[in-house]
């Protein structure tokens, strides 16, 4: 574009400077957005731990803040220091109160996490770890595994666990090697999980038909998802698949990024291997949720609402997405055990329920507030 200045002499118009400026302005705000996020992910860890700190200390029998300090220090120390004074308040928060809080924290991001990367790979919102029909599997194992292998003393108390965790697996590989298989896309996957689901619920019901009245109470209860009795040993076994998984695929950000905006074929395109960035997300994604649902029984809520809640909070960033989803996941369950801990105290609702209860209002609450523009 050419202007004629006062002078007669004919100067170029500075068209170009406008859009450089727009382009720096527009590339700001993104940093500082970025930022703005990466803060708030930040602050939500810390306010989760502060949380978790104050959920320790509360039940029937109330105990400090400055005595689970002391209590956490010692653990630290390998015992070579003698600080806390109160033995009998010691045990109850090392053996009762931590392992459930530490519990819910771990299964709750791990299950979150599970649902960001099925919800990435499938490019469907709605998928979640009980969708595609692992948690009804696990439900089905676990029910196996207490009615006929009740006096099984080869794997011990972890008998029901591996045997929850083989059959979601189980369910799993047949979901997505059909889904290979067949070329199918991903709605038909996700109708073959659903067609398992109810396969395998139905196989559970079978079982409760016939079980006993122990046996079906003990299947009812794993079936309710509960916190109660976590050892530190299944807290320690989750908390290693959470460790391995979430900096494999916080490293896969960018990837699931560009396979969920754009697509398999742009995905390509870039040079991404997207079948073996499938299976990656899968077998990680598998293997948390079979983890955990095998040790807490069925739990199927949070798989869902953890990664909406976190998309509509901080966006569909990967890079920020998967551990803001896991931050949601276990407040999520952590106030759901709360509630079902200390709201009819001395009674214990089971976790499974009250998650349910907890979750859906607030999931309601944050669709009902934003935007339609938001969900476009």
């Amino acid at each position: 574009m050419r202007t004629l200045s006062t002078g007669g002499a004919v100067q170029a118009a500075p068209s170009a400077a406008p859009a450089v400026a727009t382009a720096a302005s527009v590339g700001d705000l993104y940093r500082a957005s970025g930022r703005r996020r990466a803060v708030i992910v930040a602050l939500s860890f810390v306010l989760l731990i502060v949380a978790a700190a104050a959920v320790a200390v509360r039940g029937i029998n109330e105990t400090g803040i400055g005595t689970l300090a002391l209590v956490v220090l010692e653990r630290l120390s390998f015992g070579h220091l003698d600080l806390v004074e109160d033995e009998q308040a010691a045990r109850v928060l090392l053996f009762l109160r931590l392992p459930r809080v530490v519990m819910a924290m771990v299964a709750g991001a791990a299950l979150s996490v599970s649902g960001v990367l099925m919800q990435a790979i499938t490019r469907n919102p709605l998928v979640s770890p009980y969708t595609i029909g692992v948690s009804s599997a696990a439900g089905f194992g676990a029910s196996v595994a207490i009615m006929f292998g009740v006096g099984v003393q080869a794997a011990g108390v972890y008998f029901v666990p591996l045997s929850a965790f083989a059959c979601a697996l189980l369910c799993a590989v047949c979901v997505f090697s059909l889904a290979w298989w067949r070329g199918m896309g991903a709605q038909a996957m996700i109708l073959t999980g659903i067609a398992l689901m109810y396969l395998f619920s139905a196989m559970t019901a079978a079982v409760q038909f016939v079980a006993t009245e122990e046996q079906l109470a003990r299947v009812v209860h794993w079936t309710f998802g509960s916190l109660n009795g976590v050892q530190w040993d299944a807290v320690g076994l989750c908390a290693v698949l959470l460790a391995v998984i979430l900096p494999v695929m916080q490293r896969k950000a960018w990837q699931l990024n560009a396979l969920t905006v754009a697509g398999d074929d742009v995905a390509q395109s870039l040079g991404m291997n997207v079948r073996r960035l499938r299976v990656t997300a899968i077998l990680l994604s598998v293997v948390a949720a079979a983890g955990v649902i095998s040790f807490v029984g069925v739990i199927g809520f949070v798989g869902l609402i953890g990664p909406h809640l976190a998309r509509m909070i901080i966006g569909g960033d990967h890079r920020l997405l998967i551990p803001f989803a896991a931050i949601c996941g276990a407040a999520l369950l952590l106030v759901a055990d709360t509630v079902g801990r200390l709201a009819f105290s001395p009674t214990v609702l089971p976790v499974g329920i009250v998650v349910a209860f907890v979750g859906v209002p607030m999931f309601l609450h944050l669709v009902i507030s934003r935007k339609r523009e938001t969900f476009a």
